[in-house]
């Protein structure tokens, strides 16, 4: 059971704990074993011995062992069920924490549902598997043990009757077991599937419903949640056949038993209260013995989950801190591009060279697809360059610690997706620790601070999943105040003002322009006012860079960049200000 070994390390914090309460549950198991014994007793007493004292002796006896069995099984009961949970939620948080260590290149070839689904549905196979099975195992397998060394005690004979069962237990076992563990695995994966195409919708509502296409997404949820539920018929059928089967079994030895045994007491071979005791043993055996192969089922069920899981934990992150990594406290933000080659499967960046010394605006530009945002997610090293490396005052990025190095980077995206808490929470993201007068200082330079006030809890307001309670422009200039309060030396601004209007730019123009002084900045955008001012335009195109040189150069040149401007694929408004 190797896949076992790797959840036990969630146990080893919790060793004295889990001791003491195994040794609760042995005193349980232990006193189970004792009551058929005085039973035994107390029915003898009243029909062979018939001494009334001995009786009343018995039953105190009987009140005593269940008061202390009760003790001990609540004791290990609240114990193992802590421990359980406790282990889960370390492996839960063990889960995330790796998955956050992955690099991008994993998000993309996952989709969330999956992931969702091993978070869940899985790990709560395992939280299962490590509340119930040690603890039942144990049990079961003192009573087992116990209960058949005291029958065979008591009579032989009636035990070889019971042993009749365990062959054909076995055999049944471990080939329901096997198929099981195919039908659970099938079934987490189509329940899996059926959850990617939820958290698609979920995350996707507005595309749905201005596509009207709620219908289609309800019969390609129905195809997924279908399928599982046949895999989980599949699955029923085999269990559903388990426990007839076991009970028959019991019901058939039960019979024997009554039936032997009562041949010898009425021969005087054994007394009635020994054959009752006998009785109520072979009861307790039935139990064990079913709990075994529903255990074994368990496991498989079980084994399926832990190795789904890591299949994850075991990946590795592509992108890695090094080993002696270089930690640069005070950067200039000088930026080197050296011959950088890149590619998914297919080269996309092609020998891209260009210096941004530091303190300048850098503009990449180009048609969609020629490479823009893949040379920013290269400087923010979620991938490293095929071939080609980019330097950092001098450092190749690969060599500095990645904590360090993005700690002084800051990113305003096109996208703006914030997350689903308070507007206060979303701007301190940029610096947990700011003070609110900083945090009202980044607000007012993003031209944030007055439509957030206005709102019912200011500062305290729910933006709602992923913001979607406000407006694009709202968002994008929550996410610039955000950027402000981190106060990096390197700033990215992926079309950063392309979801406000002109009023809201003009407000906010000034502020990025007091944020990008002394600040080396790349800018990704295709509005004239952010571009025509940058020390440096390079202009790609297929992964290459065609151009490279001012504004103005560039007009004059009469090539791809001054095209996109005839073309009007830049801000009309701004080509408009420039006389173009």
């Amino acid at each position: 059971m190797k896949e076992f070994h790797k959840i036990l390390k969630y146990a080893r914090p919790y060793t004295k704990s889990l001791i003491f309460a195994f040794l609760c549950l042995a005193l349980t198991s232990l006193i189970n074993l004792v009551l058929p014994l005085i039973v035994r007793n107390m029915i003898n007493a009243v029909i062979v011995l018939k001494n009334n004292e001995m009786l009343d002796g018995l039953a105190w006896d009987l009140i005593i062992i269940i008061g202390l069995q009760a003790a001990f099984a609540v004791t290990h009961n609240y114990i193992f069920g802590f421990v359980g949970h406790r282990m889960t939620t370390d492996f839960r948080i063990e889960f995330f924490s790796h998955i956050q260590s992955l690099s991008l290149r994993f998000f993309q070839e996952r989709r969330v549902g999956e992931i969702l689904s091993r978070m869940s549905n899985d790990i709560s196979v395992i939280q299962n598997a490590l509340v119930t099975i040690p603890v039942a195992l144990l049990r079961q397998s003192i009573t087992l043990l116990g209960a058949m060394a005291i029958i065979l005690y008591l009579n032989w004979k009636l035990t070889g009757l019971i042993l009749l069962i365990l062959p054909p237990l076995m055999i049944f076992a471990r080939v329901f077991g096997r198929r099981l563990k195919v039908f659970s695995e099938k079934l987490q994966d189509q329940v899996a599937q059926a959850l990617v195409v939820l958290e698609e919708v979920v995350s996707s509502i507005k595309i749905v419903k201005s596509f009207v296409r709620e219908p289609y997404e309800r019969d390609r949820f129905q195809e997924k949640i279908e399928t599982a539920f046949e895999r989980a018929v599949d699955k029923l059928k085999i269990s559903a056949f388990f426990g007839p089967f076991i009970l028959g079994l019991t019901f058939l030895v039960s019979a024997l038993l009554i039936w032997y045994g009562g041949y010898q007491v009425m021969q005087g071979a054994t007394t009635p209260g020994e054959l009752a005791a006998f009785f109520l043993y072979a009861l307790i055996i039935a139990g064990p013995i079913g709990t075994f192969v529903r255990l074994y089922t368990q496991i498989q069920e079980a084994r399926g989950a832990i190795q789904r899981v890591y299949e994850i934990l075991d990946t590795e992150p592509i992108i890695q801190n090094p080993e002696n990594p270089v930690s640069l406290e005070n950067i200039t933000g000088s930026i080197q591009f050296k011959n950088v080659f890149f590619g998914y499967q297919d080269t996309v960046i092609h020998d891209v060279s260009f210096d941004v010394l530091s303190g300048q605006t850098v503009a990449l530009v180009g048609p969609s697809g020629a490479g823009k945002s893949t040379l920013i997610k290269l400087l923010f090293r979620f991938f490293d360059p095929n071939s080609g490396a980019i330097h950092l005052d001098g450092h190749d990025i690969r060599t500095l610690d990645r904590k360090n190095f993005l700690s002084q980077i800051a990113l305003v995206p096109q996208e703006t997706l914030l997350f689903g808490g308070t507007v206060r929470e979303n701007i301190l993201y940029g610096k947990l620790d700011a003070t609110q007068s900083e945090l009202e200082e980044a607000a007012q330079k993003a031209n944030a601070h007055e439509f957030i006030t206005n709102m019912e809890k200011g500062y305290d307001t729910i933006v709602g999943e992923k913001g979607t309670k406000l407006s694009g422009g709202e968002r994008q200039r929550i996410a610039i105040a955000r950027a402000i309060l981190k106060d990096p030396k390197i700033l990215v601004l992926d079309e950063a003002t392309s979801s406000l209007d002109n009023r809201s730019e003009s407000l906010i123009q000034e502020a990025l322009e007091t944020l990008m002084a002394h600040r080396t900045t790349f800018i990704v955008a295709h509005r004239l006012s952010t571009i025509h001012k940058a020390n440096q335009i390079i202009v790609l195109d297929k992964g290459r860079i065609v151009e490279s040189g001012q504004h103005e150069d560039l007009m004059n040149h009469k090539g791809l960049y001054h095209s996109l401007y005839t073309m009007k694929m830049l801000d009309p408004a701004a080509q408009e200000e420039l006389g173009l």
